[in-house]
């Protein structure tokens, strides 16, 4: 397929959304990003479905995940059809299928950790059902077969079975079967390139240098198409030498960049900006023909696809040649109803007065972060709460009216809680250490204690504000998972404060957990209030077993 209508330059121009990890969207969340997308110019949606998608005689395939039906998945094909847009599934047929070896229906598929078993015949069985599937629902005759991050490949019942081997060897083995049953169903392979450069670097990712062998490249079949993926690199010489590197593996190469969704609650549109600058600079002038932006959902898929709007449309405008930001300023105010820069402050829960220089989910971390074990309160500069302050009037003003509405209200009942929360931790530890030493400041004991009332009814409020969010684009498998963050964290706030009220009544004189001294999580001297990117909501709520 050629996009000669919308201009941009590529054959496939799109974006991949992530509805594997808890946020499945709705179908009607899938129609309108399709309108808006293709009203912007992309050709192409890719929609990444590790297990949530229907296979006929496998229940436990993505039972409970609010997988796909099959007429689901031809409903939205036929309405990406009727909009000119290409929809491609993108699925796993190697790693990242951590959700079915749960089940014990699966187990047996299992090389270690969420690795298929190379070379074994029952999951190439249960492959090719993944592509009669694919064959039902899709009319495109393009499948992403994943096979990225596969890092323990062949080192678990693998090693067992058949000894050590070149590991290399093992995925192009592997590689090999899986496109034997795509070309049976006349499917064309992309696969993430990881791995190849991975294995031959000695477990670095993309490095330049890898050093593989030639005749890797030559074991790649005719019908796999590599993926670079990069979401990183705001420098063009970077992407520059692995476009290279890539095509001296296999030509014909696609890229993958990143609109950044997958770090928590609030997108980064700043540094997705600056990141797909480079990339595209790059990609055409290496003459990469498919290229397409990620929107991934880790650890929990928290944050909305449509906050990252102005990166969206900044990136349509880039793909056509247009870099005029004033101009493209101008086109997304009068085509949405809202400015721009407004749109922008999405960003600012995440990195509050820090710019788009680096990726900081602060918005996460000092959320989950425990209010008396604080293993997070290192990384705080200090006013912190003030700042939150700042966010929430800003992101009033900005998005109090319109379709976007509900955008704002969610980050702004977030900063209104990260106000209160984001320094009650240290603050707590403050007072305590001064009413252990005299024995007295019940003055600022209560005003603590005022505080934590206070964060509890925000917290409440940012729920409710945040479930309407969430249900209005996506289904309600997964947000069992924000039920139990968010419910328990407000548990634990107040089993905190009413320790805090025996401390004041006399009940206990001692607690615990603020004797102990802190110790920066990351291990590293001189690090206190850097910028910070902590994605585990289990390693930042608790150093306790979940």
């Amino acid at each position: 397929m050629e996009d000669t209508q919308r201009g941009n330059g590529f054959r496939r121009f799109g974006t991949m959304l992530d509805c594997s990890r808890n946020a499945v969207m709705t179908v009607q969340a899938l129609r309108k990003w399709i309108d808006v997308t293709a009203d912007l110019g992309y050709n192409t949606l890719l929609l990444y479905i590790e297990d949530t998608y229907e296979i006929q005689g496998e229940p436990y395939f993505g039972y409970m995940r609010g997988r796909y039906t099959q007429d689901e998945l031809k409903e939205l094909d036929g309405y990406a059809q009727s909009r000119g847009m290409e929809l491609i599934p993108c699925i796993q047929t190697l790693a990242h299928l951590n959700a079915i070896v749960r089940w014990p229906a699966y187990r047996k598929h299992v090389d270690t950790e969420d690795i298929l078993l190379a070379g074994d015949e029952a999951v190439y069985v249960l492959i090719d059902k993944m592509f009669e599937t694919m064959s039902r629902c899709f009319t495109t005759k393009v499948v992403n077969i994943g096979m990225d991050e596969a890092h323990m490949i062949g080192r678990g019942k693998y090693y067992d079975i058949h000894g050590d081997r070149d590991r290399t060897q093992i995925l192009v083995e592997h590689v090999n079967r899986v496109a034997e049953i795509g070309k049976k169903y006349g499917f064309t392979l992309a696969m993430w390139s990881d791995m190849f450069f991975r294995l031959a670097a000695g477990g670095e990712y993309y490095a330049q240098d890898a050093g593989i062998d030639g005749k890797v490249g030559r074991q790649i079949p005719d019908n796999v198409e590599l993926v670079y993926w990069d979401y990183y690199t705001a420098k063009k010489e970077r992407y520059d030498g692995m476009l290279s590197a890539h095509r001296k593996l296999k030509e014909g190469s696609w890229f993958a960049g990143g609109l950044w969704t997958w770090t928590g609650f609030a997108p980064h549109n700043g540094y997705s900006i600056k990141c797909t600058e480079a990339a595209l600079a790059s990609c055409r002038e290496q003459g990469v023909r498919d290229v397409f932006l990620t929107m991934w959902g880790d650890n929990g898929g928290e944050c909305s696809r449509f906050a990252l709007l102005p990166a969206l449309f900044y990136s349509a405008e880039l793909a056509r040649g247009n870099s005029d930001m004033a101009d493209i300023k101008e086109k997304f105010g009068k085509k949405y109803g809202i400015s721009f820069d407004d749109f922008m402050l999405l960003d600012l829960p995440g990195t509050p007065g820090s710019g788009d220089s680096h990726i900081c989910n602060a918005e996460k971390y000092l959320l989950y972060n425990d209010c008396f074990t604080g293993l997070l309160d290192t990384t705080l500069a200090g006013g912190e709460g003030g700042k939150y302050a700042v966010c929430a009037e800003r992101l009033e003003k900005a998005g109090t009216e319109g379709e976007w509405r509900q955008l704002f209200e969610t980050q702004k009942a977030l900063c209104e809680v990260l106000e209160v929360k984001a320094e009650l931790g240290a603050r707590t530890r403050k007072v305590y250490a001064a009413w252990k030493e005299s024995g007295s400041g019940a003055g600022e004991l209560e005003n603590l204690l005022s505080d934590y009332r206070e964060l509890l009814e925000r917290l409440e409020r940012f729920y409710r504000v945040y479930k309407t969010q969430w249900f209005g684009e996506n289904k309600p498998h997964g947000f069992d998972v924000q039920d139990i963050r968010l419910g328990g964290l407000i548990r634990r706030v107040q089993s905190c404060m009413d320790r805090l009220e025996a401390l004041r009544h006399g009940s206990i004189r001692v607690i615990e957990e603020l004797e102990e001294r802190q110790l920066d999580i990351r291990g590293m001297d001189g690090s206190e209030g850097e910028p910070l990117c902590f994605n585990s909501w289990g390693m930042t709520a608790t150093a306790n077993v979940i």
